[in-house]
């Protein structure tokens, strides 16, 4: 987070702050960051706040509507608590720290934007770390890769009583041995020649677009810039020129590029092998943790008797593509960095994953990467990321 938040973030929290009156705390934010009036919303170019106000500890107070938090959900978006017997409360409550949409949200579908969240709606916790200032850095990290869309179709979900339309894929005994046998070929893979073959084409993909890649990586908002990177990497030489040309005239006025929703960006065979490649980049000065795939898509590929998945990162700094890596999904230290997103499981579906990014950060910067697979640790995860 910024300097402009982190002030923020140390005022609030601090004894300079007024304390038990909501009206004394406003006018004091105000003031100290000339923050713009939007109704009940205070705002900059950085975060936004709404100051709430409960007489005791309780915070069943209604905060704000959803469609109004969505003009403020690609920023950090703060809810103050002033209490009339303690300290104020700061907590982050952009979407994904949601659990539900509790008043009148009856009619809540994801092309009819209705309710408003409670304070009891705010997450206390998300990813075992506590919705305090010591967190706020790391939990908007993990919000940063979800997108507005994400996160509403999991809150229609939770809040109303809808059929939903996805399905659990289902593991038979038979389907759960070809998906740990996916773990053999991926070794396998590994060390053969394909490997490199593999490894040598997206390299040069990238060597063709480094440039474009370096303004792409400057863009704010993820979401756009993965799918730019995505088009640039997978489209042939003529698309990827036109597209180049594209960012050069058009700069930041350059439509959004739709990608298809499946597993994998990059789909290539080897024989009978299918190699499905998961692209993802990592702008190394930037905290982020990176959304990772749909765990029914991945189950649902990785039972395909002839399947393998990698991730293809590339590491961007400030200078342009400081490295790429080719790495294995049940790669040791990508298992232990990979993340089960319980909010989204549930409702047929087994959810969502998400990479830590201190740990992208680490196998990008590594000078000799190799894969490294343990066996009995990839079955346990497959088990985890199954449910049982």
């Amino acid at each position: 987070m910024n300097k402009y938040i982190n002030n923020f973030i140390k005022y609030i929290t601090s004894n300079e702050c007024p304390q038990h009156d909501k009206a004394k705390v406003i006018k004091a934010i105000q003031d100290k960051f000339s923050l713009i009036h939007d109704r009940s919303v205070f705002y900059c170019a950085y975060f936004a706040v709404l100051i709430s106000y409960t007489k005791t500890r309780c915070f069943s107070n209604t905060i704000l509507s959803l469609s109004n938090l969505q003009k403020y959900d690609a920023i950090s978006f703060f809810v103050v608590l002033v209490s009339g017997i303690e300290k104020n409360r700061i907590f982050l409550a952009n979407t994904t720290f949601l659990s539900k949409i509790s008043h009148s949200s009856q009619n809540l579908s994801m092309i009819n934007i209705k309710g408003s969240f409670n304070g009891s709606d705010i997450l206390r916790t998300y990813n075992n770390l506590e919705n305090n200032a010591q967190n706020f850095e790391q939990l908007f990290a993990f919000h940063q890769d979800f997108t507005w869309e994400d996160n509403l179709q999991r809150l229609v979900a939770a809040t109303s009583m809808i059929v939903p339309t996805g399905k659990k894929f289902d593991i038979t005994p038979e389907i759960r041995n070809i998906i740990y046998q996916s773990i053999d070929r991926a070794q396998q893979f590994i060390y053969s020649d394909n490997f490199k073959i593999l490894n040598d084409d997206l390299d040069s993909r990238v060597k063709k677009c480094s440039d474009a890649l370096l303004k792409v990586s400057h863009i704010e908002n993820v979401n756009i810039r993965g799918r730019l990177i995505e088009a640039l990497l997978t489209a042939n030489d003529e698309e990827r020129k036109i597209l180049m040309q594209r960012l050069n005239t058009e700069g930041s006025t350059l439509p959004v590029y739709d990608t298809k929703n499946g597993l994998e960006d990059y789909h290539i065979q080897f024989g009978t092998t299918d190699a499905y490649i998961d692209i993802k980049t990592k702008v190394l000065y930037l905290g982020s943790n990176p959304k990772a795939y749909n765990i029914d898509k991945f189950l649902e590929i990785m039972a395909e008797r002839n399947s393998i998945f990698f991730i293809y990162l590339i590491g961007i700094d400030e200078n342009g593509v400081l490295s790429t890596v080719l790495c294995s999904v049940f790669h040791n230290e990508l298992v232990d960095a990979t993340v089960k997103q319980f909010l989204w499981a549930g409702r047929n579906s087994r959810g969502v994953t998400q990479f830590l990014g201190e740990t992208l950060d680490k196998i990008l910067k590594m000078k000799n990467f190799k894969n490294c697979i343990d066996k009995t640790k990839a079955k346990q995860f497959i088990d985890n990321l199954i449910g049982a």
